[in-house]
């Protein structure tokens, strides 16, 4: 709903119907539903920018004609108001996006070839501690259906390290209670099973029972359900819900990447395989349990080195 919402609100004619024949693109890849919308936000913002400032007027009206210089500026403009992270990541959208122009034969050449990558410094991502997750869970404790999902929600994440995509898009035949394990899909359709715990375990036994009761959700074959309704309660909707769990608990910054992160935090700690983690990830670069790992590896250094007391034996 919110992309629908997004497409809709693209005035330029030529952007709209671009736009929308590219997010039905991404949608026949299989990307999730959080990639798509963040694609398909970069690029919008590039056409608001670009009807903004008015830099030259066909530009701002037809995408095949935006050159090189336009998205510098663009990005340029991202980086003074949000943050080189942010702008790397509208780069990343934007070479998507006109790289799909010159594949559907709308533009020979993409402007991105002339459009330095961001460099974004990569800071450490604050794991959230148990203490943290003990006090979210307090704030969903309670026997209605609401309580009971948002139980269930916050395990799957903290108990599994899955993507916001790959909890929020299960489907209920994905869960099996039997093996208490989960079939997760990743990027690219990459499917794995995790298996979880007694505790997510007996939370998601709840809801799927609650969910049962539900009036109207019999056909439906996704796992969570909105708080009103027969409908799916989709990822961007679990993202907005996770942050009003955190500010309800008193914890700030709560989203599902961050018990991702604090999951390999624990695995790495605990002396966990490398190669193993990477596997229930889904991580294909091993560029990406040394990123995920890394405060993790810093707690170990800062361990040792008190330890060892180098500087102190004078």
């Amino acid at each position: 709903m919110r992309i629908e919402s997004l497409l809709a609100s693209v005035r330029a004619e030529a952007w709209a119907l671009l736009l929308r024949d590219w997010d039905r693109s991404l949608r026949a890849g299989s990307h999730p539903e959080t990639t798509r919308y963040n694609y398909v936000l970069a690029v919008s913002q590039l056409a608001a920018y670009l009807g903004e400032q008015a830099l030259e007027t066909e530009p701002a009206l037809d995408p095949t004609l935006v050159g090189g210089r336009q998205v510098v500026a663009f990005q340029a403009w991202m980086i003074e108001t949000r943050s080189a992270s942010t702008g790397l990541n509208k780069y990343k959208a934007l070479q998507q996006f006109f790289g799909w122009l010159v594949a559907e034969g709308e533009i020979e050449r993409s402007p991105m070839l002339e459009v330095p990558k961001p460099t974004a410094v990569q800071e450490l991502v604050e794991v959230l501690s148990d203490e943290e997750t003990r006090r979210i869970l307090e704030v969903c404790q309670g026997g209605d259906f609401v309580q009971l999902r948002d139980q269930a929600l916050v395990r799957m994440f903290y108990n599994t390290g899955g993507r916001l995509s790959e909890i929020g898009d299960l489907l209920l035949s994905d869960v099996d209670l039997d093996t208490d394990s989960v079939v997760l899909t990743g990027k690219g359709g990459k499917q794995r099973r995790v298996r979880f715990g007694a505790k997510t375990a007996a939370a998601l036994r709840r809801y799927v029972r609650a969910r049962s009761r539900r009036p109207g959700v019999v056909d439906l074959d996704q796992l969570w359900i909105a708080a009103r309704g027969a409908r799916p309660l989709k990822s961007n909707g679990i993202k907005i819900r996770l942050r009003r769990l955190g500010e309800k608990a008193g914890v700030e910054h709560v989203h599902a990447q961050r018990w991702r992160h604090s999951f390999a935090h624990e695995w790495k700690l605990a002396g966990g395989d490398t190669g193993d983690l990477m596997l229930l990830m889904g991580w294909s670069s091993e560029e990406m349990p040394r990123r995920y790992g890394a405060s993790a590896a810093a707690e170990r250094a800062q361990a040792i080195h008190a330890r060892l007391g180098v500087g102190e034996r004078v």
